[in-house]
Formats: C-alpha cells, structure tokens, sequence
C-alpha cells in the first residue's frame, strides 16, 4: 500500500515559507508530513470543523511555524510512521540527525546495524513518510553532495540553508544532485565520523 493509498481520518495544510505541507494522520498521532508541491495528488482538503481536530493539530502548526522561524530545531510531535520493520529502523535512525547536521547514506547503514545495507537505507530513506520530523532531508552522499530528496533537490538545499549549513551554489535555486555542502572544520569531522 503507497501512502496515496491511505485514507487518513485527519488532514490538515499548513503554509511555510518554502510552500504548502499536507499533514495528515489519527487522531493522536501524525502518520504523513510532505509539502504539497511534492506529491503527485490532488490537493488535500483542509480540516474546516473545530470539533474535528486532532490532538496534534496546534502543536504542529505552532512547531513549524518556529522551525520556519528559526526559533525551533527539534520537533516534539506524536508521530506513527507506518511501514516495514526495516524502513522503521532507518527512520529511527535518521530522527537521531540532529538540526544542523548531516549523515551519509553510509553512516546510516552502519548505524541500524548492516553496513552493507546503503542502497536499502537510502529506498527507505526516500520513503519517509513524515518530512521534517524524520530530517531525510538531512542525509546526503559521503563526499557531502545533495544526492536525491523526494520533495526536490532545491527544497532540500533550502531547508539544509536554513539550519545554518553551507551550499557550493551562489544561488540556491540552481542546487542540483551533484551540488555539495561546503566544508567546514566542524562539517568535516561530522563526515568523517560517519565513514568510520
């Protein structure tokens, strides 16, 4: 089942300065974050009853309001991710990324246990169901470029700006696959940790 196959009891649309984000989930817990512009379906209609919240509702919006802002760097909402006990570890395993950092591919792989298991991290990476929450967009290649990212190469590079890290691109609109992040003394150590 693709998670266009999921009918979610609670939908909500939030604006941010890089777009729309579809939130979506139970009553108690998100279970799907992406921005609108990356999903191939039509738009999602926004919650309009009161009554019909979800708990997580205000906090979200609050949280990605802050993180938007710059006040905010680790979220503290009731996320479900729903997928394979594989994808799970790895989505684990990314949320430990902390705001300002990255990781490869590779160090992910050997952080769930299996290093042999890149190509299979970065599926699982690429199917993250709740953006933002689980940083995706925080791993990249080991020779720090951007690689890929579900919601757009120039999204991820907005958002990996925006926690203070630096792109080998004058204009952030023009980042593709093969642009990297400039190294920094502190970047390089980061890096080198996790090819270790």
């Amino acid at each position: 089942m693709t998670v266009f196959d999921q009918d979610y009891a609670y939908s909500v649309s939030v604006e941010t300065p890089l777009g729309r984000i579809v939130v979506q989930g139970t009553k108690t817990h998100i279970q799907f974050l992406k921005f609108d512009e990356a999903m191939c379906m039509p738009n999602v209609a926004n919650m309009t009853a009161d009554h019909a919240k979800p708990n997580w509702v205000d906090a979200c919006r609050q949280q990605l309001t802050q993180y938007f802002s710059g006040v905010l760097r680790d979220f503290d909402l009731p996320i479900d991710p729903q997928g394979s006990d594989f994808q799970l570890r790895v989505w684990q395993a990314l949320r430990q990324v902390s705001f300002g950092t990255i990781a490869s591919y590779q160090q992910l792989a050997i952080d769930i246990g299996n290093a042999n298991s890149v190509r299979a991290v970065a599926s699982a990476n690429a199917r993250n169901p709740i953006w933002l929450i689980i940083p995706c967009h925080r791993i990249v290649g080991s020779d720090l470029a951007l690689r890929g990212y579900a919601g757009g190469i120039v999204t991820k590079a907005q958002l990996l700006k925006r926690e203070g890290l630096v792109i080998n691109c004058d204009d952030v609109m023009l980042a593709n696959e093969k642009t990297k992040l400039v190294t920094t003394s502190e970047l390089s150590i980061s890096i080198l940790n996790t090819q270790s």
